[in-house]
This record gives C-alpha cells, sequence and structure tokens, in this order.
C-alpha cells in the first residue's frame, strides 16, 4: 500500500492518503489492517475508505459521516476500479464542519496526482 503522510493540516487535524489495488471488500480489510499494524495509523480518529467494482460502491466512513461516499464517487468520476483509497485524519481537537470533506476530497485528489506521475 502506498502510503502519503501530512499532506493536509488544519486546526490541529492532520491527514493521510493511502492506496492499492483491491478487488472485494475482504481484501480491503486485510489492507486496512495492515496499514493499521503502524501504530501511528492504528491511533488515527478515522480511516475512511472506498474502492469502486463496475457500478458498485463499497466504502466505510468510520465514523466521518459521508466521506466513504464522497472517496468512492470520486474514483468513479476519474475510472479509477478496483483500487482502494484510504483517508486518514487525526483529530486536533477542533472541529472542523464542511471543511473536512474539502480536506477527503484533497487528499483523494493529491494520491491521484501521484499516482499519475508513476
Amino acid at each position: 500500500m502506498k502510503t502519503f503522510t501530512g499532506i493536509i493540516s488544519d486546526r490541529g487535524s492532520k491527514y493521510a492518503v493511502s492506496g492499492a489495488p483491491c478487488s472485494s471488500v475482504d481484501e480491503a480489510r486485510v489492507l486496512i489492517k495492515k496499514l493499521c499494524r503502524n501504530k501511528k495509523f492504528l491511533k488515527a480518529t478515522h480511516n475512511t475508505w472506498a474502492f469502486v467494482q463496475g457500478e458498485e460502491f463499497h466504502k466505510d466512513d468510520d465514523g466521518e459521516a459521508g466521506a466513504g461516499m464522497v472517496i468512492a464517487r470520486m474514483l468513479s468520476r476519474e475510472g479509477l476500479e478496483n483500487h482502494l483509497v484510504v483517508v486518514t485524519r487525526w483529530y486536533g481537537g477542533k472541529k472542523l464542519g464542511g471543511d473536512r470533506f474539502r480536506h477527503v476530497q484533497d487528499a483523494v485528489r493529491y494520491y491521484l496526482e501521484q499516482r499519475e506521475k508513476r
């Protein structure tokens, strides 16, 4: 799994984004479990994820209501199927309101841009 940390910081909250090829929900859970072997990610407030298979969206908000769908829609628009993207957030003590969705979008965008550079 490719991971980019420290990409966004806002009012104490910090974000990272990770991703890897993925073809099932079970495989997604294995990849996330692998990611969380790093204690930093295990202690994160949210590890929100999604991947797209054809017309199906597979996602988990991990307490960040609606964030999984934001990721899934972005992946669908890009035509990136069978690829898991995880946006990790460490809560910094201040609520971000709607800005948290902008940060999720920015994190996914960052991942997609880095993926294209390979």
